[in-house]
């Protein structure tokens, strides 16, 4: 059972924990890190986009962050965000290589297989830059179908108008820098 401790509108643990089903049904605040792998392309900056596995209890199949996850309960954020990097894409970072790309706070309601979830999180967002090939990435299965680079400016394209199955934020692509 994954514990995620309960939180105030910054981020800041209450002493409280809950499992992850209970604050989805529930609607509980949690926390979230979400990493953007970010490089220079061809034709300007690119992002990593991670298709989620079709098993997946949300978004299956979607085109998300490049790496992104809980926070469990007792943890803080830059941890997991290494954390999840390592486990997600197979990749190995240090603190200081992640920039801090700022705080977001969201809650949305929908159901999945017939249940309802309701999203209240506060996630910390960060990127860091490395220019890796997606066949050099060892994918967690069970989380990552597929990785894909995609330039910046089309990405933020494509999730305005709906061009890719997706669960990307525009407002968090408006919070990655636009250079190295």
């Amino acid at each position: 059972m994954e514990l995620l401790d309960v939180v105030d509108e910054n981020g800041c643990p209450t002493g409280r924990a809950v499992d992850r089903e209970t604050a989805h049904r529930e609607g509980i605040r949690h926390r979230t890190a979400h990493v953007w792998l970010m490089r220079e392309g061809r034709n300007g900056v690119e992002v990593l986009l991670q298709k989620r596995s079709a098993n997946k209890d949300s978004y299956p199949g979607c085109y998300d962050i490049s790496s992104a996850g809980h926070i469990p309960a007792g943890v803080d954020f830059l941890p997991s965000a290494l954390r999840e990097l390592r486990e997600e894409l197979g990749l190995t970072a240090k603190p200081e290589e992640l920039i801090y790309c700022g705080q977001r706070r969201f809650s949305f309601s929908t159901e999945f297989h017939g249940k309802p979830f309701v999203d209240r999180q506060v996630s910390n967002v960060y990127c860091i830059w490395r220019d890796v090939e997606p066949e050099n990435l060892v994918l967690q299965e069970s989380e990552v179908e597929s990785v894909r680079w995609m330039n910046l400016e089309e990405c933020k394209a494509a999730v305005r108008e709906s061009r890719i199955p997706n669960c990307i934020f525009l407002e968090e692509l408006d919070m990655l820098p636009n250079e190295n």
